[in-house]
């Protein structure tokens, strides 16, 4: 394979990757084959049935289930949660609320609001070294 053609494809954990689903939760043919380029766009633009159920029910990959949780990755092996979850036992966590996981989201909200506190210094910094 020349490097032209393999810049434009990827391997399937690359491309599921991209596309937010979990590798072994995709059909064998997806998960056997090379992803073009052209194929990821058609995709995501237009996804066939066994993606879009993947996308609402999963079961997700860890960082779908850190964001749709609101906890870091390394927040959720704190936690226990190793192994890919569904929707539902997203929601049922939400619902049961762990201490562990308002402790997480907790953890979350604290570096988030230092990353806007970071980034509006610098932004601050910036303009007085353009004036």
């Amino acid at each position: 394979m020349s490097s032209q053609q393999s810049a434009q494809t990827m391997k399937p954990a690359t491309a599921a990757k991209k596309l937010g689903v979990y590798l072994p939760a995709t059909p064998a043919s997806f998960q056997e084959g090379v992803v073009s380029r052209a194929e990821l766009n058609e995709l995501q633009a237009d996804p066939p049935e066994w993606l879009r159920e993947l996308r609402q029910n999963g079961p997700h990959p860890r960082p779908v289930v850190a964001a749709k949780l609101g906890v870091s990755i390394a927040g959720l092996a704190r936690g226990g949660v190793t192994e890919p979850l569904t929707t539902e036992q997203i929601e049922a966590l939400k619902q049961e609320r762990p201490e562990w996981l308002e402790k997480e989201r907790a953890t979350q909200a604290e570096v988030r609001k230092e990353a806007v506190r970071i980034k509006k210094r610098n932004a601050e910094r910036t303009d007085r070294a353009g004036s």
